[in-house]
C-alpha cells in the first residue's frame, strides 16, 4: 500500500476499509486479506442509492467463485454512489482491493470522526492479522 493511502486508510475488523474524500464524503472497499479469502470476484451487489446506513450494517454483497459474503458499513452515512466499473469488471477488486472503492457514503463528520476513532490503521490491521 502507498503511503498516501496508508496514512489515510482506516479498516474495519471485519475487514472492510473506509478513506475520506472530503469532510463529508468517504469511499469504502474491502482489504486484501478480505479479497484474498474470496478469490476470483464475480459479482458485487450494487446498493440501492439515498439509502442510510449505520455503521456494522449491511451495506451490501460480494460473490465470488467460492463463497458470498457480505458487505459491512464500516462508518455511518448515505450510500450516494456505487463503482460503476465493478459491474461488468468485478475482478477489479481482486487486481488492486486497496485502491478500489466500491461505495461511496456521504457522513456526518462529527459522527464520522467518533466512529473513526474504533476503526484500525494499516498498521494496526495488519498487525491484527499477523
Amino acid at each position: 500500500m502507498s503511503d498516501s493511502l496508508a496514512a489515510t486508510t482506516l479498516f474495519s475488523a471485519t475487514h472492510q476499509w473506509v478513506r475520506p474524500l472530503s469532510a463529508t464524503r468517504v469511499q469504502v472497499g474491502i482489504s486484501d486479506f478480505a479479497q484474498e479469502a474470496l478469490g476470483d470476484v464475480v459479482f458485487i451487489e450494487a446498493p440501492a442509492l439515498d439509502t442510510s446506513v449505520r455503521a456494522g450494517e449491511l451495506i451490501g454483497a460480494i460473490e465470488s467463485v467460492k463463497t458470498a459474503s457480505e458487505i459491512l458499513a464500516p462508518v455511518s452515512g448515505r450510500l450516494v454512489a456505487f463503482h460503476a466499473l465493478l459491474e461488468d469488471q468485478p475482478e477489479q477488486v481482486n487486481e488492486a482491493p486497496i485502491a478500489t472503492w466500491i461505495y461511496e457514503l456521504e457522513v456526518d463528520p462529527e459522527q464520522y470522526a467518533e466512529e473513526a476513532a474504533q476503526l484500525m490503521t494499516a498498521a494496526d490491521y495488519q498487525a491484527q492479522l499477523d
